[in-house]
């Protein structure tokens, strides 16, 4: 009987940490501006699917919103055979799905570069490209990847793929069209009338192909090819929904867009995108999708009469986030995009066909680096919320870093060549001199009083305490140090590769933190909390100044994403991730400290944890009585402090915080609350 109440108790204990994990920081991606390219589309039920360069994408709301699924790989092709979905990659081969994409599996054809796949009934074929051109042609499975056979087409680029029943259509580049009526135990060469083909559809009898001159179309299954009358253009994609036939093209070839044949190719008429590359197309419905380069995924609601862009984005590398009020800036690799309701819309501002390497404001100012081969062109400046740019005199290679102080603006410069250093202006940028540090790769820079802290490419750290008048090089000289942080009289400095320094007399000393093996890109800091992104691992959080770190990566698309920037602004953390634009995350959430209730209590009190034991999480419920600092601290067994959850004023009511003792080994722990007089002490057991 004993063993069963405990067997119950752990589980209990295991089903509320699993539901407490779950309640942890979620980031979600904001709506960002519509772009990426589209390698291809496939619907599954209510679920549209995209393959691209950086993975598979789902909607589950017609492109309202997407979502990155665990395949990070780059997608050429997809295919839909009931509950499993097929995902052919470049160059590791085709993975499957069986659940919408929440998880993947390489299948055993695992080595290759896939351009296409088909399915028809039972039967999977993935037409292989690149390589060795033995490795190429189309391979067949009869059960979901698990073993494939090389078909007797083995020796041909395959750059298309059709199936309808036991005929199976191969379209190559450059020998025109394939057909097998056997599931491809035997292939025929049709017509080499067909050339360069990119693209196969199967209407009934008539069997389509895309190519770099227009649709051609066989009725008798590839003897005879006949252009269609859209024969002027190189057709990307294309899609059968009854007896409409739908054809995305190049705007290489006059304007590109998306054509539609309700004759069987008789007759076609443009029906818009007409300024864009759509390489890929899926019908669902009444719903047209469509896959475009660069500008993401356009859906049509009726056939194509009218278009809108999806929040697809993809393929974004933002370098740099900066706060002004409510307004957000988002410096991108060509612009800054501008979001005034924290990322529930963004808008592109006046500085365009610029790399932007940093942003920071001061007052009404918005002052932009950029540079960057090829586009030399130094710092801009804006008083206008971005509406309009001024380019400043300083228009050096490159600026990488910038920091402000006062009416003094510092501004790092790196580049291939000459000048280097930083530079100061006294006069919002109307002026500029060199400062004294002038042969330095700046990589970040960061201000505490009277101190300018300047990070170096390899040669770490330099300090100025007269405005850049004189520079000391700090006890931190041999790494590369991306980025640098201020709080209180601790500054802490991100390098490449040896994680995460901290010095507390303003550089003369530093020490390595427990996050010791990452490239740490950004911080953000709020009160005794420091953010970390990483270039590797995403990001990490601390409420001790760096003593432990706990990562929070919960609900980014990848596990492990790349960070570019932190920002903290209007009680949301934003990270900049590389290519996939900008995340947010409630504040809150990450301080794991919530207040649950308004009612004001008669007392102070400091509730037992629960779960007890725990592992690894647990909640501590408080309540104040009145407005009051409040301070809520976790010590290990020996006495030392380890966390500290709370440290700020809160007004009256009733709260809970969320210890997370991922770092920490199993034992007893102690936590207090101290506030206005009042002070209480419980322990806690963390069992792992």
């Amino acid at each position: 009987m004993k063993k069963l109440i405990y067997s119950l108790f752990f589980v209990l204990i295991i089903h509320l940490t699993s539901n407490i994990e779950n309640c942890s920081a979620q980031w979600m991606q904001t709506n960002g501006p519509g772009g990426g390219t589209v390698n291809s589309l496939a619907y599954n039920g209510s679920n549209i699917f995209a393959g691209t360069p950086y993975g598979v994408f789902i909607s589950t709301n017609n492109g309202t919103t997407w979502i990155l699924t665990a395949l990070n790989n780059y997608v050429q092709s997809l295919a839909v055979s009931g509950n499993n979905i097929f995902a052919g990659t470049s160059p590791n081969g085709v993975f499957l799905s069986t659940n919408n994409g929440t998880n993947w599996a390489q299948t055993s054809l695992n080595n290759k570069s896939i351009s296409s796949l088909a399915t028809s009934g039972n039967y999977i074929f993935a037409g292989a490209y690149l390589g060795s051109i033995y490795d190429s042609g189309v391979y067949c499975s009869t059960n979901n990847g698990t073993n494939w056979t090389h078909t007797s087409l083995n020796n041909r680029f395959i750059s298309c793929l059709a199936a309808n029943g036991n005929n199976i259509f191969a379209g190559t580049n450059d020998s025109g069209i394939y057909y097998s009526s056997n599931n491809g135990t035997n292939w025929t060469h049709t017509s080499s009338i067909v050339q360069g083909s990119f693209s196969l559809a199967i209407n009934g009898n008539n069997i389509f192909v895309g190519t770099q001159n227009g649709v051609y179309v066989s009725t008798n299954n590839g003897t005879n090819w006949t252009q269609t009358s859209l024969n002027n253009r190189f057709v990307h994609s294309l899609f059968v929904s009854g007896n409409n036939i739908f054809a995305g093209t190049d705007s290489v070839l006059l304007s590109g867009g998306v054509f539609l044949s309700t004759n069987n190719g008789t007759n076609w008429t443009q029906i818009g995108l007409n300024n864009k590359n759509v390489r890929s197309l899926v019908v669902n419905g009444t719903n047209v999708f469509a896959g475009t380069d660069y500008y993401g995924i356009y859906l049509s609601t009726n056939n194509g009469n009218d278009w809108t862009q999806t929040t697809f984005c993809s393929g974004f590398h933002v370098t740099s986030l900066a706060a002004n009020g409510n307004n957000i800036f988002a410096g991108l690799n060509g612009s800054i995009y501008l979001t005034t309701n924290n990322g529930t819309n963004w808008t592109q501002t006046s500085l365009t066909n610029k790399l932007v390497n940093c942003i920071t404001t001061s007052g009404n100012y918005i002052f932009a680096g950029t540079g960057g081969y090829p586009n030399f062109t130094g710092l801009y400046i804006s008083t206008n919320n971005g509406m309009y740019w001024t380019q400043t005199a300083l228009n050096i290679q490159s600026v990488l870093a910038l920091a402000v102080n006062g009416n003094n603006i510092f501004a790092g410069a790196g580049g291939f060549s000459s000048p280097l250093g930083v530079y100061l202006s006294t006069n919002n940028g109307t002026n500029w001199i060199q400062t004294a540090l002038n042969n330095q790769y700046i990589l970040s820079l960061a201000i505490n009083g009277n101190n300018i802290f300047a990070g170096t490419a390899s040669y770490g750290i330099f300090i100025s305490t007269n405005n850049g008048l004189n520079w000391i090089q700090t006890g931190l000289n041999n790494l590369t140090v991306s980025s640098l942080a201020v709080s209180g009289n601790n500054i802490f400095a991100g390098t490449s590769g040896s994680g995460v320094y901290l010095s507390t007399n303003n550089g003369t000393n530093w020490t390595q933190t427990t996050l010791n093996n990452q490239s740490i890109s950004s911080f953000a800091i709020s009160g005794n909390n420091i953010f970390a992104g990483s270039i590797d691992s995403g990001v990490y959080f601390s409420t001790n100044y760096g003593t432990s770190w706990v990562q929070k990566n919960q609900g980014f698309n990848n596990v492990n994403p790349s960070i570019n920037s932190l920002l903290i602004s209007n009680n949301y953390i934003f990270g900049a991730v590389y290519n996939f634009f900008v995340w947010k995350c409630p504040l809150s959430d990450f301080m794991e400290t919530k207040q649950i209730s308004e009612v004001v209590p008669v007392t102070y009190s400091l509730e037992q944890n629960y779960p007890n034991p725990f592992n690894p999480t647990t909640n501590i419920k408080y309540e104040i009585p009145k407005n009051s600092f409040v301070k809520l601290i976790v010590f290990d067994a020996l006495g030392r402090e380890i966390e500290t959850l709370v440290n700020e004023k809160q007004s009256a009511g009733i709260y809970e915080a969320t210890f997370d003792a991922s770092n920490y080994p199993s034992g007893v722990y102690f936590y207090r609350l101290t506030t206005d007089g009042f002070s209480e002490t419980k322990k806690m057991i963390l069992l792992k």
